[in-house]
């Protein structure tokens, strides 16, 4: 009973933020019926059974697959499926231009991004101040990486320091970047080699993604990921209910059937 009731609780949370219905279809069902048959083993014959029975329409699979190319940019891809399977359509040009921002932060190119990003909406960076300076600071890390350490200070003083006067919590960051001008090397600096490091620039592009996302009124992740990671966090919670084949995290997803273990 305290198991059924932990189920139910956390069903009751994820449906709150879980706006899909294959998600229910896929996830729920198999969830309550294990808490219906909780210790039951159920054998690879059963298992497939089940699986079988679940419905999906080809809409909600066209859909999940359009998502996913909107969301991760896939432009060329969207547009050929849209013509195979006349998925609602979406303006293109829109997720065209979000990766044109994203891509030119990737290839250390913060101004351009900025640029393109104040034809896209100005409004983005005007809301989010904190996202705004990170991108500046890159703006000034990519200068002194190309040796332009004058014009790196002549940055610094005229678009961060007054940023750091409105709010005292971005001070640090750019003291530390500043201070890449005292080394000529920072091997041995872990806390300011990092700011040179691509991974970086690459998070601020994927955060700078996601808030573009977000002002257009969309998911910041695919529906494709919610629902991959959501299925392995329900796979663990119910193996604490019933025995039955999990997927591994494999590229093939290979199935183990450990009710033969039983």
């Amino acid at each position: 009973m305290l198991k059924s009731r932990r189920v139910d609780l956390i069903l009751s949370k994820l449906k709150s933020c879980v706006r899909w219905p294959l998600f229910w279809i896929v996830v729920r069902q198999p969830a309550v019926e294990a808490v219906a048959a909780r210790w039951k083993v159920i054998n690879w014959e059963e298992w497939e059974k089940k699986i079988n029975d679940i419905k999906i329409t080809k809409e909600d699979m066209n859909k999940l697959v359009m998502n996913f190319l909107l969301i991760e940019g896939y432009v060329d891809a969207a547009e050929k499926f849209y013509m195979e399977t006349g998925t609602e359509h979406i303006d293109l040009t829109t997720v065209t231009d979000r990766m044109a921002v994203k891509s030119a932060v990737e290839s250390e190119n913060v101004a351009e991004a900025i640029e393109k990003l104040k034809v896209l909406n100005p409004k983005i960076l005007d809301t989010n101040r904190q996202l705004f300076f990170r991108l500046q600071q890159q703006r000034m890390i990519e200068l002194i990486k190309n040796g332009k350490n004058e014009e790196a200070l002549d940055f610094g003083k005229e678009l961060l320091a007054p940023m750091c006067e409105e709010n005292q919590s971005f001070l640090k960051d750019l003291e530390r970047t500043v201070s890449l001008l005292a080394f000529e090397s920072v091997e041995d600096k872990p806390h300011l080699r990092e700011l040179l490091d691509m991974s970086r620039c690459l998070n601020i592009a994927s955060d700078l993604n996601a808030a573009i996302l977000t002002n257009q009124g969309l998911l910041k992740e695919a529906n494709l990921r919610t629902l991959v990671t959501l299925f392995y966090f329900w796979q663990t919670l119910l193996l604490d209910l019933a025995i039955y084949p999990v997927i591994s995290r494999t590229t093939k997803f290979d199935y183990v059937d450990l009710s033969a273990l039983s």
